[in-house]
């Protein structure tokens, strides 16, 4: 398979802080795990800047606005209690849209058969007016709003492994039936959305992750209400919000999956892709935050995006 790897260093400049969970090192372990001999094939890509008429696909004028406003000229500032600005938050922030974009325009003229998109800020908590939980700018569902209006697509699926629940995602797309969005996560925990009856127009499903649940439990569950409402909407192309932080040795969650647990899970989105949408797939990161866990268990999903086991 062809895979393209998205990354960029003025992500780097995105600086939250020495004690922020969502810091520099986590992309600079990624990068230094896909430098291995077994990733010689991922064709490189430096994310192109993104544009204020990309992010106004999801979010409103003001929001940008306020985004653009609160950037301080030095040190740093908050939109929230966690979601941190510096200088160069901005430059970041529109590299990651950047990113997400031009996966989808490579993908879907078949330059590539997936992508890895290795930014940040992450994005899934952005709602369409409100910057939160980390995120300034929701990445994939300005991927999937722009593969919607510039190619015509009619189905779009976003599956959200990230052990916090993408509120921000299921917001912007909450009555979009053409934009299919599942979320495994931990319940409770941060944002406190995600219950079952939480359906959209019947294109949301939520299915909640309890404290110490292991790989046996999250398979059942994608095995068993996941993936067969994501094969029943037969995506054109199937997008995944990629946070590794359900991992056992994360420090924000009490979920216990495995390195393993991720090959299996790429896997099986790989193989319903083939089967729907020529295996297209884009998957953006999103959450993780123990940086040994974060480098093995991406690796093991970008392996697996490459077409290995």
């Amino acid at each position: 398979m062809a895979t393209l790897y998205y990354a960029h260093p003025d992500f780097l400049l995105h600086d939250t802080g020495d004690d922020h969970p969502e810091c520099i090192d986590r992309l600079n372990v990624i990068d230094q795990a896909l430098e291995a001999p077994e990733f010689s094939n991922l064709i490189r890509m430096l994310a192109p800047l993104g544009t204020e008429q990309q992010v106004r696909l999801i979010h409103s004028q003001f929001h940008l606005e306020t985004v653009i406003d609160a950037v301080p000229e030095q040190g740093r500032t908050y939109l929230d209690a966690d979601t941190v600005l510096s200088t160069y938050s901005k430059l970041a922030a529109f590299q990651a849209v950047g990113a997400v974009c031009d996966a989808v325009d490579n993908v879907l003229t078949d330059q590539a058969d997936n992508a890895f998109c290795a930014i940040r800020p992450p994005g899934h908590h952005a709602e369409p007016e409100l910057s939160m939980g980390f995120c300034i700018f929701n990445n994939v569902a300005i991927a999937a709003e722009y593969a919607r209006l510039h190619y015509s697509l009619k189905r779009i699926a976003i599956i959200d492994f990230d052990v916090h629940h993408g509120n921000g995602t299921q917001a912007a797309f909450y009555k979009n039936p053409a934009v299919f969005y599942a979320s495994s996560h931990e319940m409770p925990n941060y944002p406190g959305t995600g219950y079952p009856n939480e359906i959209g127009l019947g294109n949301i499903v939520n299915v909640p992750l309890r404290a110490g649940d292991t790989g046996t439990e999250f398979r059942h569950k994608y095995t068993s209400i996941i993936l067969p409402a994501l094969r029943s909407f037969k995506p054109e192309l199937l997008l995944i919000s990629a946070g590794f932080d359900a991992h056992k040795d994360d420090p924000l969650s009490s979920v216990n999956l495995v390195e393993d647990d991720f090959r299996w899970i790429t896997k099986e989105l790989i193989d319903c892709a083939e089967q729907y949408c020529k295996g297209r797939v884009i998957s953006v990161l999103e959450g993780g935050y123990d940086l040994k866990a974060l480098a093995a268990s991406v690796a093991v999903h970008v392996k697996t995006l490459l077409g290995g086991e």
